[in-house]
């Protein structure tokens, strides 16, 4: 069976604080490879778009997307089906996902985790969310833990569920 294409992703690097972490965007690119080879999602030639931000821009896009005014650790933006009117032959636009560094470094050092480990988590969990998982019922967060555990194992990476709860 021939293996489906990988998503199309970009970093976008928009916070300074993200130069003491050389390696992220490399991170990120194994990580969606990886839960797009395992998910499976029928994605042809789709594209998605990765911000690295601090806590303070994720602040701001949880407080104007879900009013929540506090930072988190990952957030992620559907995109909305399109509508026609585009090239029958341009790219499936997934989605965007955004993650803060302050928030994920804490997390990472407060569960002693590599810090690699904990981004490549959220990259994961992110893309889940653009190819329509949730965590909203029990059911569909197990679901969705067991999917990002598998995908996360492939990398080499320990199961993040272990020993905590799942990621809000």
């Amino acid at each position: 069976m021939a293996r489906s294409a990988l998503p199309i992703t970009e970093v976008l690097v928009v916070a300074d604080c993200w130069q003491s972490e050389p390696d992220a965007e490399a991170v990120i690119h194994r990580a969606v490879a990886a839960a797009a080879g395992i998910a499976d999602a029928g994605l042809g030639e789709a594209e998605l778009a990765v911000m690295l931000t601090d806590d303070a821009g994720i602040r701001t896009l949880n407080s104007n997307w879900r009013g929540i005014d506090k930072p988190t650790n990952v957030l992620s933006f559907p995109a909305l089906p399109p509508t026609g009117g585009g090239p029958d032959d341009a790219p499936r636009m997934l989605g965007d996902i955004a993650i803060a560094y302050q928030t994920t470094r804490a997390e990472a050092d407060d569960e002693q985790k590599p810090f690699d480990h904990h981004l490549s988590h959220l990259a994961v969990h992110g893309f889940l969310h653009l190819i329509g998982y949730d965590h909203e019922k029990d059911a569909d967060a197990a679901a969705m833990e067991s999917l990002e555990t598998e995908i996360l194992a492939q990398l080499g990476i320990p199961d993040p569920y272990a020993d905590r709860g799942r990621i809000d």
